[in-house]
């Protein structure tokens, strides 16, 4: 009996401790939160910040987060991104050596905040901070290093920070929507893909990336704790994006600034200890009217999902869709739209079952696969009728443009002057209900409908001020579709068409060159203020023209975070030219093979994406794709040195006796396959093994070939018999010529090898595809101990 009272006595006193402790805002190593309905948070010492788990989506789900705990709008300002929802049950824990962990009911763990120090404790600081604190006095984790949608006052954000939006304001998910510090020092706002993770063009920038004086340059975005935001230049100057008189004063009122579901940056306030369910303040928010933010590139922000619509006449994105679509998500308005009527091709199909609706001053500008000009409104809707794929058909002026789904970039106001017909079934017209864009609270809409009749001579004004700007834009589109389309010259792409003069201007005469390659040379480009990269083709076969067009389709189906992404293009009588995005830093090969070593973890992150890019290509695409010249002038770096493969798609065009090895045989020197000097079918292998001599390049920092003097030959030339004796003789060390970071990582660097050994195996049937490299890379699965990749020389031939 002594002996359970004891046990009592300590467990009541281990309680009592850790009740004090938090009520500090302090967290001992080994105290834990589980998700139910009556699970107490870690507070902050104020009890402004609540750490715990927060309900959201019924009672089953929970967001293990930081809120503000004070308030009745407890807004949620901090969640884990990768698993941000869990079910009721869900236990995190501080661990010693591992930090937060999260782990399922099951006991699975899904999130951990990954400290790998020993930690004396953890905090919940009244700066809505929670930050893990060693045994060293040092902070080793803390959330304001991992933000999710929103940042408070103290908080910063350093040159490569990603903070992403919700999917919606229900679910945590990543978001279409991100806020970008670049390398450069430009602060963007940008929508993403989300399937695939890579970024569109910015819809909105700060211009903070002075290219003439990098001192003057952007090097931090500062969130101060008076709620005033602004970009530190490296010179120490400031550029202001909020104003001091905006802010509220920091004793009186909370500051957050969020990355709304919407796309909009917003910085709001709210007061301190109000017990009425006030809403925030909304007292700056960039961009202004975000659906009309056109760039010749990028028709929007991206703001509505597909089929959707986005309203030209409000400040902030309202969308909606169009009579004859419906939400495929309920709770994401500004998500995508599902069509009541898809056509198809079957042969079932009749014409006389097809009708029209009318929408009034709506437009999907960038769906595009058709124009015709000069034609009736009649006749524009009988071209649409027969035509199996046009879903939509917007006639203006005698001109009619033919739409596929999905339907991208929707607008709707009185800035668009267009009629668009949207094609359904005889006897599923639903009733024309006139609708308003609704927000999201009804004494929002309300009020603005009475701000409207207040206001109309201001309004009156505002709408001809946008009516004067969209009509010089339409005009200016309504001319590059005249251009794209003459002579009724299709391509059945949502890409760019660019005349060769248009391309002239933005090259600046093709003034900077970027690099050469195969197929021609690449230059530089500014086309409105986005920087693009032109390659001239040169070496495009005689009749040029279809397959030229064949080619472009193929191109502009491919879509893969580790491919350069394709814009636009000009095939102006014998001129041939592709604008791709624009790569900040530049090829592998000079980040490679420059003055100073990249460290292991960027060439082992670079590998990975070589590899899930060629796997795509292989095995993903609708149509397959064989690269033929991987090698790394082909590989380009974004702005956070992510692998993108560039020239795929283009091997078709080259001219077989202008290559630059042996006739009939596409590729570089060194990396070249055994097969194309062998009388056997080419196939994807081929990039494999040009694969492998890229990952042991990679892997050493050395060329594939080792340029000799007078002919001597130098041992250790070749760099694939190079690795070949390094890894027989167990002396990796000297094939990566030292390097503590890689050595360390002996493991992997072990697999990487062993991979690469395998992929420039003379026999392409031994060779693994690329699905299967990356699986290895990615340490999915284990690598077997590679052959002799040269068992006979093929060389000497």
């Amino acid at each position: 009996m002594a002996l359970i009272l004891y046990f009592i006595l300590v467990t009541i006193l281990q309680t009592t401790s850790i009740i004090a402790q938090q009520r500090n805002g302090t967290v001992p190593v080994g105290a834990s939160l589980t998700a139910t309905d009556d699970a107490e948070p870690w507070l902050s010492p104020s009890g402004d910040f609540a750490f715990g788990f927060k309900q959201i989506q019924g009672k089953e789900h929970f967001v293990l987060s930081i809120w503000y705990a004070k308030i009745p709008d407890q807004i949620i300002i901090w969640y884990p991104q990768t698993s941000p929802t869990v079910s009721r049950g869900s236990k995190v824990e501080l661990i010693n050596r591992h930090g937060l962990v999260l782990k399922d009911p099951q006991g699975i763990e899904v999130w951990s905040s990954r400290s790998i120090s020993d930690i004396a404790y953890g905090v919940m600081n009244d700066t809505g901070n929670f930050v893990i604190v060693g045994t060293n006095s040092s902070d080793v984790w803390e959330s304001f290093d991992y933000p999710a949608d929103t940042m408070l006052p103290t908080q910063v954000m350093n040159i490569g920070g990603v903070i992403n939006s919700k999917l919606s304001e229900t679910n945590f998910s990543k978001g279409r929507f991100q806020l970008r510090m670049l390398q450069d020092g430009n602060l963007v706002l940008n929508s993403r893909d989300i399937v695939f993770d890579f970024p569109y063009v910015a819809y909105y920038e700060s211009r903070t990336n002075d290219t003439s004086n990098s001192s003057n340059s952007g090097s931090q975005l500062i969130f101060d704790a008076t709620g005033y935001m602004y970009i530190l230049r490296r010179n120490g100057q400031r550029f202001n994006l909020t104003l001091r008189n905006t802010a509220l004063s920091s004793e009186e009122y909370y500051h957050r600034a969020t990355l709304d579901s919407d796309g909009v940056l917003t910085l709001y306030a709210h007061l301190k200890n109000s017990t009425s369910n006030e809403s925030w303040d909304n007292i700056w928010f960039e961009p202004k009217k975000i659906c009309s933010h056109l760039t010749l590139i990028t028709l929007d922000s991206r703001a509505c999902g597909f089929n959707n619509v986005c309203n030209l006449d409000t400040e902030r994105p309202n969308c909606e869709c169009a009579q004859g679509f419906s939400l495929l998500d309920p709770n994401d308005p500004n998500g995508d739209c599902k069509p009541d009527f898809t056509p198809t091709c079957s042969e079932s199909d009749s014409n006389e079952e097809i009708d029209f609706i009318e929408l009034t001053n709506v437009n999907w500008p960038q769906s595009d696969y058709k124009y015709i000009r000069s034609i009736r409104e009649q006749d524009c809707r009988n071209s649409c009728k027969e035509d199996c794929f046009c879903a939509v058909a917007i006639y203006n002026d005698n001109q009619c443009w033919k739409k596929k789904l999905p339907l991208v970039n929707g607008r709707k106001g009185r800035g668009e002057v267009s009629k668009a017909l949207l094609k359904v079934r005889k006897g599923d017209i639903p009733p024309y209900i006139p609708t308003m864009f609704p927000r999201e609270k009804k004494d929002q809409k309300t009020l603005i409908t009475v701000i409207s009749a207040l206001l109309g001579i201001s309004v009156f004004v505002s709408v001809v001020l946008i009516g004067v700007f969209f009509h010089g834009f339409f005009m200016n589109y309504k001319k590059n579709a005249i251009n794209q389309y003459t002579n009724s010259k299709v391509v059945n792409t949502n890409l760019l068409h660019f005349t060769y003069q248009e391309l002239v201007e933005a090259t600046n005469v093709f003034r900077e060159e970027l690099g050469k390659g195969a197929f021609g040379i690449v230059y530089k480009g500014v086309i409105g203020t986005n920087i693009v990269a032109v390659k001239k083709l040169d070496r495009v076969i005689d009749d040029g023209e279809k397959e030229f067009q064949a080619e472009v389709n193929a191109i502009a189906r491919t879509h893969h975070k580790n491919l350069v992404q394709l814009l636009g293009y000009c095939d102006e009588g014998d001129q041939r030219l592709l604008v791709y995005e624009y790569m900040s830093n530049g090829t592998l090969a000079s980040f490679l093979f420059g003055d100073v070593r990249p460290s292991w973890k960027q060439r082992s992150n670079i590998a990975l994406g070589i590899a899930k890019g060629l796997s795509y290509l292989h095995e993903e695409c609708s149509t397959q794709v064989i690269h033929c010249d991987i090698k790394p002038q082909n590989i380009l770096l974004d702005d956070y040195y992510n692998a993108k493969i560039s020239d795929f798609g283009l091997a078709k065009l080259l001219k077989m006796n202008e290559s630059r090895t042996n006739t009939g045989i596409r590729g570089t020197k060194g990396y070249v396959a055994p097969e194309w000097f062998r009388n056997i079918p080419v196939t994807i292998k081929v990039d494999v093994y040009s694969f492998g001599v890229l990952l042991l390049e990679i892997i050493s920092c050395r060329k594939s070939v080792k340029e000799v003097q007078s002919g001597h030959v130098e041992y250790g030339a070749i760099l694939t018999d190079w690795a070949w004796d390094c890894y027989q003789e167990r002396i990796l060390d000297a094939f990566v010529e030292n390097d503590m970071e890689a050595i360390d990582d002996y493991k992997k660097l072990t697999t990487f090898v062993k991979t690469g050994l395998w992929c420039v195996q003379e026999n392409p049937s031994l060779r693994p595809t690329m699905r299967k490299v990356t699986q290895v890379l990615e340490g999915v699965i284990e690598v077997s101990e590679p052959p002799c990749p040269f068992p006979f020389s093929v060389f000497s031939s």
